[in-house]
């Protein structure tokens, strides 16, 4: 099993999914390593995701991702336990080509679709999320995509899936307070 700590706080934000930390884990059965600096999970008719060990309540996420053209991934926020749910946590969805445009990449599945459309397959592209206690937001690529009003779930814990078929890559994690 793969473990890993948020490191100190600093100006920079904690780093999230650190190698060789140990409050977080890994679920599921997509594989999940740290190759060249990057966190990648990779899934063959599978799903799995990372989740940290801590909840966390008002905050800022920032982190870089690159999705391939198959994998379904996604950012589960405030979750209110350490499973993955639409409907139990905040998906931010990676799959700009899922079924249901409403669903795709920047989206808040089930609760929010898409403000514009940002296609980030096979490039590095960046997610922020801001969660407040009266509002949340999510950018991709410096793009307003969501914006909930009262958006529920007050506390919970992180998580990054894989899931389908495919790979993921997610680098600079960084957690705000």
């Amino acid at each position: 099993m793969l473990a890993l700590a948020i490191s100190t706080c600093t100006d920079r934000g904690r780093e999230l999914f650190a190698p060789g930390q140990a409050d977080w884990e890994v679920h599921g059965a997509a594989q999940w390593d740290f190759r060249d600096g990057l966190l990648q999970g990779r899934a063959d008719s599978a799903e799995g995701f990372v989740m940290t060990r801590e909840r966390y309540t008002d905050f800022r996420l920032e982190l870089e991702f690159m999705p391939d053209s198959t994998i379904n991934s996604g950012i589960f926020i405030r979750c209110a336990k350490q499973e993955l749910s639409a409907t139990d946590c905040h998906e931010i969805n990676i799959w700009d080509l899922h079924p249901n445009p409403e669903f795709r990449t920047g989206a808040i599945v089930t609760r929010h679709p898409p403000l514009a459309h940002v296609n980030t397959l096979n490039r590095w592209n960046t997610y922020r999320i801001d969660c407040r206690p009266d509002t949340l937001k999510i950018w991709v690529n410096d793009t307003l995509t969501a914006r909930l009003a009262n958006p529920g779930l007050g506390s919970g814990y992180i998580g990054l899936q894989a899931s389908g078929t495919g790979t993921i890559r997610f680098r600079n994690i960084r957690l705000y307070p």
